[in-house]
């Protein structure tokens, strides 16, 4: 049994970079990954799926260019080389980022599964030989989630489902995807499929996709998507799956409480994500989970057990790489540091790339409701913003709550192009107190996205 100061299990977005800066510290560290170093950002998540992303928004300028007065007579989808793209990038990224975990100092990279033996003790199965042991005074855990797999329908596993992983890996375009579940992940690879040119249809169990998100913002990126031609079922639940001759498959699903069958080649399950807790052996170290198997911890993410951290998606809450990454830089800096950092008041920060985006930060208008707060709301659809105008793309709005008495922004979200980085430019109003009454007489570049926050602030003039 080998002893290190620190051991590291998973090399996601917390986990790889706390692993290198722990032995760069001069503690004698050991990261254990499964299978790829960067987890799911890198291997299923954010690389690829955003290298695909771009490639379906180039089909798409491609078939509106007419408009913007460039003829193509015409062109095609090589799905081939859209994935050959991807997995280029992929692995520079995944390449890049286990060169540098294997040449620093005093850390030890292992693939393998791990788990707990007891409390400081882990067991690893390596891929290939016998399985080692291992103890650590402080176990840091980043393993991340897995696609949750529906166990109430009928014929699912008598089909060839997709998961946001193996969709990754077709080299095909389908005929026809059909998407359990819309939210981020469902209607990101819909839209995608749809500018490749497979027809897609999407059920969401909830009166409405996107139901996390305030009325109007769901009811925007509902037309947008409708818009492109895919058709979107709420209030819907899947309940048999036949595979018939020649692969095809059929559906059966209750629409607002009427049976009806839908015809299709691809079925992709993107109803979330569980916590891979399951295998690590967790009840030989008495930490606590909750009921869907979420590492429990505290403000400074550890643990109920002293020494024990959890980091990144695991914990379940916002399932974010650049929450996981920050994460790793509060467990560092009080760890390493000294310093007396938590979890509590930061921002959280979200984009779904569909296009538009949709960029989100702060509380909703919902959010603000429900906790009956004095507030108004600033609306400014993409059809005022001269960018958006010049160049040809008015989907979407501006959308900010705000308080009255403090001029504080309390939440933004805007849908539209660059509303990533124009949801961005609000946060930092609102990381460092700028209020929205300055904001509205701010000097912006013209013409620029930013440059329309002018505006919607302006309509909110007393």
């Amino acid at each position: 049994m080998k002893q290190y100061d620190c051991i590291v299990i998973g090399s996601g977005q917390a986990g790889t970079p706390l692993a290198k800066k722990l032995a760069q510290a001069g503690k004698k560290t050991l990261l254990v990954e499964k299978r790829f170093i960067g987890g799911t950002c890198v291997n299923d998540g954010c690389t690829p799926t955003k290298t695909m992303v771009a490639s379906a928004r180039v089909a798409y300028l491609a078939g509106k260019c007419n408009d913007m007065g460039v003829t193509i007579k015409g062109f095609k989808v090589d799905m081939r080389q859209v994935k050959k793209h991807k997995d280029d990038i992929v692995l520079k990224s995944r390449n890049g980022g286990q060169a540098a975990v294997e040449k620093t100092k005093n850390l030890d990279l292992l693939f393998g599964d791990a788990t707990f033996i007891d409390k400081k003790t882990i067991s690893v199965q390596p891929k290939t030989g016998k399985v080692k042991e291992f103890k650590a005074d402080q176990i840091f855990l980043n393993v991340g989630t897995k696609t949750i797999i529906p166990k109430d329908i009928e014929g699912l596993d008598d089909i060839d489902y997709l998961t946001s992983t193996t969709i990754l890996d077709l080299e095909k375009i389908p005929g026809h995807l059909l998407i359990i579940g819309g939210n981020y992940i469902g209607l990101e690879f819909g839209q995608m499929f749809r500018r490749f040119g497979s027809k897609v249809t999407i059920l969401e169990k909830s009166a409405r996709i996107l139901s996390k998100e305030d009325e109007d913002i769901s009811a925007e990126m509902t037309h947008i998507l409708e818009e492109e031609d895919i058709k979107i079922y709420s209030n819907a639940k899947t309940t048999k799956f036949k595979k018939k001759a020649g692969g095809k498959i059929t559906a059966t699903v209750i629409v607002g409480g009427e049976e009806q069958k839908i015809k299709c080649t691809h079925v992709l399950i993107a109803i979330g994500r569980s916590p891979q807790t399951t295998t690590l052996g967790l009840d030989k170290t008495g930490v606590k989970t909750d009921e869907r198997g979420n590492i429990i911890t505290n403000e400074k993410l550890e643990t109920n057990v002293k020494g024990i951290y959890a980091l990144g998606d695991v914990r379940g809450g916002p399932a974010f790489t650049h929450i996981s990454y920050n994460d790793y830089t509060i467990v560092y800096r009080n760890l390493i540091e000294k310093q007396d950092l938590n979890i509590t008041d930061r921002l959280i920060p979200y984009c779904m790339f569909t296009d538009p985006e949709l960029g989100r930060v702060g509380i909703s208008e919902t959010e603000a409701k429900k906790q009956g707060l004095n507030y108004k709301v600033a609306i400014l659809p993409m059809a005022h913003v001269a960018r958006a105008i010049e160049t040809g793309d008015t989907r979407g709005l501006m959308k900010a709550v705000v308080d009255p008495d403090t001029k504080k922004i309390l939440g933004v979200a805007v849908v539209g192009t660059e509303g990533g980085e124009i949801m961005s430019v609000l946060q930092m109003a609102m990381e460092g107190d700028i209020t929205y009454d300055r904001i509205r007489y701010c000097v912006f570049a013209h013409p620029t996205y930013s440059e329309s926050l002018n505006n919607l602030f302006m309509t909110l003039e007393d």
